[in-house]
């Protein structure tokens, strides 16, 4: 992988509880556990230990994500605040909140990064 744009935002994803119960196991496949953490710029979030978040939260969180990056703020979909919203997975399982983190660069569209490869429009 080449990464060659310096994205716009950090996010940081954190396990903080479970609807029921007090552990995971045969109840979350991905095995979290509270206080885990995930980050990410653009792709997907990953942990200390380079596992990825699961792929049912992440199809909750990348739209969240894409508001973040297009100017929103969450607090106009329920969010704790600008740059924070509580997720629940789609299983009922764990409770995460997402938090993003300004990184002061440009945005990609408006910044002028987003060009088709070739001479073809």
């Amino acid at each position: 992988m080449k990464k060659w744009y310096d994205e716009e935002y950090e996010f940081t994803v954190e396990v903080i509880g479970f609807l029921h119960g007090d552990k995971t196991e045969r109840y979350c496949r991905n095995g979290e556990e509270i206080g885990d953490t995930y980050t990410c710029t653009y792709g997907c979030p990953v942990n200390q230990d380079g596992y990825g978040i699961c792929s049912k939260v992440m199809m909750m969180l990348y739209p969240i994500m894409e508001a973040v990056r297009s100017g929103g703020d969450l607090e106009n979909i329920g969010g704790d605040g600008k740059y924070t919203k509580t997720v629940v997975c789609p299983d009922g399982c764990v409770m995460f909140r997402l938090t993003a983190k300004p990184l002061g660069n440009e945005n990609f569209h408006k910044g002028g990064f987003w060009d088709y490869p070739d001479e073809t429009i």
